[in-house]
């Protein structure tokens, strides 16, 4: 199996490569970036490309899966324009590129709470863009919705940093349909992508099939993504 990696130096993606190169049934990772990656593997194809014009390397989108871990904050950003320029287009443009070169999987880091009808602005692009990729009609569409996230980042953000601290105390108090608010690690959150993308492939059809993925439903996938290591 050929999978594009989008994303792959952040949070999700850094263990999303890892989990990727760990199984063998990836020939190649193709993962595109603006910098070089440290990591070094024979079947890793990082190629430094301009995400405003993605449409310029069409070559890299004939693989069979998408896994899309880009991202940003609106602090990151500089302004609403430019995180909906990541957070949205970037993904977007990226999918229907893939689409167009015939993979067949797309799986993509949403956000819980992600509506097109939401009055907060992160959860809104999250959601519009959810609905784009819904209208491409890929075999399989995987959409995880993830809470907070758990994982050592390249950057210091006090309220996630507080979130961690706090989250072992509020997770068991999570239950039921709150579940879906829980902290999860980022790796698990990697775990259960690439276990998805892999079972998925080797059983995907023709007829379009959107899943959306919350906590529980994560945290069960990424153990199954355990067993098979």
């Amino acid at each position: 199996m050929k999978v594009m990696l989008l994303g792959a130096t952040g949070l999700i993606g850094r263990h999303c490569l890892t989990q990727l190169l760990n199984r063998d049934q990836v020939q190649e990772v193709v993962a595109p970036t603006r910098r070089t990656l440290p990591l070094k593997d024979q079947r890793l194809s990082n190629v430094l490309v301009d995400f405003d014009r993605l449409d310029e390397y069409p070559e890299l989108f004939a693989v069979d899966a998408i896994l899309c871990c880009l991202g940003t904050t609106i602090k990151q950003a500089g302004s609403r324009e430019n995180f909906r320029r990541v957070d949205y287009q970037y993904c977007l443009d990226a999918a229907r590129l893939g689409r167009a070169h015939s993979a067949r999987l797309f799986g993509l880091v949403s956000a819980v709470g992600a509506s097109r009808r939401s009055v907060f602005f992160y959860s809104r692009v999250k959601g519009e863009l959810e609905a784009q990729l819904r209208a491409l009609e890929y075999p399989k569409l995987a959409l995880f919705r993830p809470s907070l996230l758990l994982g050592e980042r390249g950057e210091m953000r006090l309220a996630e940093m507080a979130g961690a601290h706090l989250a072992p105390w509020f997770n068991p108090l999570l239950q039921g349909p709150l579940s879906a608010y829980q902290a999860i690690p980022a790796e698990q959150v990697a775990q259960a992508m690439v276990n998805d993308c892999l079972v998925s492939l080797s059983r995907v059809e023709s007829r379009a099939l959107v899943e959306v993925y919350h906590h529980d439903q994560i945290v069960k996938l990424a153990t199954q993504a355990e067993t098979r290591q």
